[in-house]
């Protein structure tokens, strides 16, 4: 009787789609953040969804209103509505932390991807194994990059659909930092700005706590910097008259104050600090200026600081590179 030759089993093919090599281990090793991020996504995500429901009852709960007759909705009825004071506060939250992202982006990017592993040795580790300190990182920040992107890119798309109208009596002025960070592309390019400057905050420091700390203070005086100074990233429109202009609601104010006879423009606030017959004479008094950014800066203003922050994760970026050639053979 002879035995049967054991049929040896097929190995099982992995599609090509699917992750594997650097791509794999990456997503394995922090796997951990991927699902609190897949998390936190899913939950924004409910969020967005539950606003735009609401949105309705919420401008209906701020219209107008009046007596019983009026043919307007009963101010009574609209004064016990909670709808507006909920859309508000829930929408005004979940752009602020939309907007800081960027931040613990930075901290995991300096501690956990790239400072603990160079802290522990286990970079070089996987330098021994045939993959290339320079392919290493690149498939460290390519990963997570490609992730952020596209999540930031559908958070950015669902806050813009969930504030549909933009009634600045629900989701604020656009100028205002958070709504403005988060209602264009320059929420996308903080986040890889942020991840960049952690990455690069781990190769200096090749330790995760300090790396975490200090991609978390250079994010901050990025975001502080580009806060700071976004009203000049784009020339003002300047208005002049024989009496102090009121601007729309609509219109970010950066200056207003008085034009003398001389041509010499005069602060409004130069003179909220000095007495009247220290600041200057009314004979003086030529007319009055304001400049402002309308609504229509809105694009320009979000492009150009969208564009320093995706110069500084690009630079931050080949620093990185440049660092790890240098310390390594």
């Amino acid at each position: 009787m002879t035995a049967l030759a054991a049929v040896p089993t097929a190995p099982r093919r992995r599609s090509r789609l699917a992750p594997h090599g650097l791509t794999w281990s990456v997503l394995r090793l922090h796997r951990t953040a991927l699902y609190i991020c897949g998390g936190a996504f899913v939950a924004f995500v409910a969020t967005m969804i539950w606003m735009y429901a609401i949105g309705d009852d919420a401008r209906a709960s701020i219209g107008a209103c009046g007596s019983p007759g009026s043919g307007l909705p009963s101010c009574l009825e609209i004064t016990e509505r909670t709808a507006d004071d909920t859309y508000r506060y829930v929408l005004s939250l979940a752009t602020t932390v939309l907007a800081y992202t960027m931040f613990p982006v930075a901290a995991w990017a300096g501690g956990a991807l790239i400072g603990r592993e160079l802290e522990s040795g286990t970079a070089r580790l996987a330098w021994t194994q045939s993959v290339t300190p320079l392919r290493w990182l690149a498939a460290k920040l390519a990963v997570p990059a490609l992730l952020l992107t596209a999540g930031a890119t559908a958070a950015v798309l669902l806050n813009i659909w969930a504030r549909r109208d933009d009634n600045p009596n629900l989701t604020g002025d656009w100028y205002h930092p958070d709504d403005f960070v988060t209602t264009g592309p320059a929420a996308v390019t903080y986040v890889l700005a942020g991840l960049a400057l952690g990455a690069l905050a781990g190769l200096v420091t090749r330790r995760a706590l300090p790396a975490a700390g200090l991609g978390f203070a250079a994010t901050l005086a990025l975001y502080n910097i580009l806060e700071r100074y976004r009203e000049d990233l784009w020339p003002t429109v300047s208005r002049t008259g024989d009496t102090p202009s009121e601007l729309p609601r609509s219109a970010l104010q950066v200056e207003h104050g008085m034009v003398l006879t001389s041509g010499e423009r005069v602060t409004a606030s130069r003179c909220s600090v000095m007495p009247d017959s220290t600041c200057v004479n009314d004979a003086d008094v030529a007319g009055y200026y304001s400049t402002f950014h309308p609504q229509s800066h809105f694009w320009p203003l979000h492009l150009v600081s969208a564009g320093i922050a995706l110069a500084v994760a690009v630079l931050a970026t080949a620093a990185a590179f440049w660092l790890l050639r240098r310390r390594t053979p």
